[in-house]
Formats: C-alpha cells, sequence, structure tokens
C-alpha cells in the first residue's frame, strides 16, 4: 500500500497515545501487582484493537491487504509467546518487585519497538533493492525452525547479556537495588541509574535479537512495510499483559516450540517458492488464505497438544510418587 506520511503518522500517533494512556492507568496510585483480572481485560483491550484495524484494513484497502494483517499479526504474536519464557528469566536474574514489573515490560517493549520499527525500515528497503535476499531469509527461517527442535526445552539457558546490556553495565553507575519504579537517581550529589533501567534494557534488546527470526518470517507472509510495522506494534503491545496472565501456563505448552518451527519452516518454504516462481514456472505461489489457514490450525492443535500432555503428566505425577 501506498501510505502518505500523514498515515504512518497518524498509525505511530495513536500507538503513543494508548501506549500513554496505559501507562498512566497502571501507575496511578500506589504500585501494586498485576492482577489477572486486569491482565485478561488488557489482552483482550488490545486483541479487539488489532481486530479492528484489520476490519479497517478490509474495508478500506481489501481482503488481501486484511489477511496479510492477520497472518503477520499471529505469526509475531505467536513467537511472541516464546520470548516470554526469556522474559520471566530476566525478570527472575534482576530480581524484579512483582509491583514494578508491568513498568519495565511496557517501557522495556516500546524500546524493542522503536528499534524494530528501524529494523523493518532496513529490511523493506533491502529487499525491495535486492531479490537474493528471499532466498536468505527463507533458509534462514528453515535453519531457525531447526535449533526451535533441535533446542527444545532449554529455555532457561537462553539469557546472555548482550553488548549493548554489558555496556550500559560498564557506563553507568548503578544502584546495588530497586528505588522504587525510578530509572535514575541522585545520591550524594551524583546521579546514578537504578537495576530498573538496567532491566528495561535488556528486555528491549533481547527482544531485538527475537525479531532476527520474527521479521524475516513475516516478511515471509507480506511486503508491504506498513503492515509488517503495524503487526508488529500490535503483537507487541498487547506482550505484556499476555506475560501476567499466562504465568504458569507456559510451563505447560510443551509443544510450542515444534508448532513454531512448523511455522517458520512453512513460511521459509513459502518465501523461497515465492522468490522462485519468476525464473520456475513450477514454483507455486502460495495465497495469503492458506498461511493464515496453516499458522491458526498449527497454533490450535500445539496448544490442544500440550494441555493433553500436561494434564496426562500431571495425572501421572501421583502414581509415580507412590510407587517410589
Amino acid at each position: 500500500m501506498n501510505i502518505p506520511a500523514w498515515g504512518w503518522a497518524a498509525v505511530i500517533v495513536g500507538l503513543l497515545v494508548i501506549l500513554a494512556f496505559d501507562l498512566w492507568i497502571v501507575d496511578r496510585g500506589e504500585a501494586k501487582e498485576f492482577s489477572l483480572r486486569q491482565a485478561g481485560f488488557w489482552v483482550g483491550f488490545y486483541v479487539a484493537l488489532a481486530v479492528l484495524f484489520g476490519i479497517g484494513l478490509l474495508i478500506f484497502a481489501g481482503p488481501t491487504k486484511s489477511g496479510e494483517f492477520f497472518a503477520g499479526y499471529l505469526t509475531e504474536y505467536s513467537l511472541s509467546v516464546d520470548n516470554l519464557f526469556i522474559f520471566f528469566i530476566i525478570m527472575s536474574r534482576f530480581a524484579v518487585p512483582k509491583e514494578y514489573q508491568h513498568r519495565v515490560l511496557l517501557i522495556g517493549i516500546l524500546i524493542a519497538l522503536v528499534m524494530r520499527g528501524i529494523f523493518i525500515a532496513i529490511g523493506a528497503a533491502a529487499l525491495n533493492e535486492f531479490h537474493w535476499l528471499f532466498y536468505v531469509f527463507g533458509i534462514f527461517l528453515v535453519y531457525t525452525a531447526y535449533t526451535l527442535i533441535r533446542d527444545h526445552g532449554k529455555h532457561e539457558d537462553d539469557f546472555a547479556e548482550n553488548i549493548l546490556l554489558r555496556a550500559a553495565r560498564r557506563w553507568f553507575r548503578t544502584t546495588p537495588d530497586f528505588v522504587g519504579h525510578k530509572t535514575i537517581v541522585k545520591i550524594d550529589g551524583k546521579r546514578m541509574v537504578t537495576p530498573m533501567l538496567i532491566v528495561m534494557i535488556a528486555i528491549g534488546t533481547t527482544d531485538l535479537l527475537f525479531a532476527l527470526d520474527s521479521i524475516p518470517a513475516i516478511f515471509g507472509l507480506t511486503q508491504d512495510a506498513f503492515i509488517v510495522f503495524t503487526a508488529n506494534a500490535f503483537a507487541l503491545m498487547g506482550l505484556r499483559q499476555l506475560y501476567f496472565l499466562l504465568g504458569g501456563l507456559l510451563q505447560r505448552l510443551v509443544y510450542l516450540s515444534y508448532g513454531l518451527a512448523f511455522i517458520l519452516a512453512f513460511i521459509g518454504a513459502k518465501l523461497v517458492l515465492e522468490a522462485a516462481h519468476d525464473t520456475v514456472s513450477w514454483a507455486p505461489e502460495i495465497p495469503i488464505s492458506v498461511s493464515l489457514g496453516v499458522i491458526i490450525v498449527t497454533m490450535v492443535v500445539t496448544t490442544v497438544l500440550s494441555l493433553m500432555k500436561s494434564r496426562k503428566d500431571a495425572l501421572a505425577a501421583p502414581a509415580e510418587a507412590e510407587q517410589h
């Protein structure tokens, strides 16, 4: 779509207003732990916004663009669920008090959104200029799918401090403990940053590393930079509340990596086939309706099988304990 500058500006300003309103609502009064009821409301709110945006695209841009948005949104949201494992590890490693975790996630995700926007702009320009990058992205996604299966169940070792986080630790004086939800404080006349700022940087920059597979994945569904950006934005905006809503449920999604691996492999193959379509007559073009159906069915089947397996294991555990 040829979106004018004012259209981009309107969407970005609208997203920032929503995030600012979200932050204002959450931060009113004393800091307190995010409740399941709050999390459920906000997850529903952000999903509803994404659905309304997709319906708007259906009305003003047609079913193809709307389908691309929903396929991209579901793909990004699904891949983001896997990121939540790492967010749990980061929160635990930095011992973030529960009442401040929602603020950490909001600012961290805002950092991630800005960095993804830059990454998307570069990726869109590169793909437009160098057609062979579609093959690179496709092969990379298939390889990523393989690594997800190979490293299934190894989430506890996934987090390592990246170069930006290490630089922040080295450059800034840091207080030993959290000082409320403040990121910068003045102690004995010297300005210092708190662990709150460090963990926000950790969330934002770690998410960018995950974007190395999620951004190529959505470019496999659409090359429209506007749709790529908005699908990422809506997926990230609802991620914070999903963190609190899912909680221990994440541990029960035992087949999540397999489902994500299948989606990435499918999109990778789709990228390669569509890149080859211009030169090889037999290479098919996979319509967006098929891609959307594959993504939905895969995530539903993955979730159902995971919950069935977890329930079976939970029922078997008492019997095994009794035998021992």
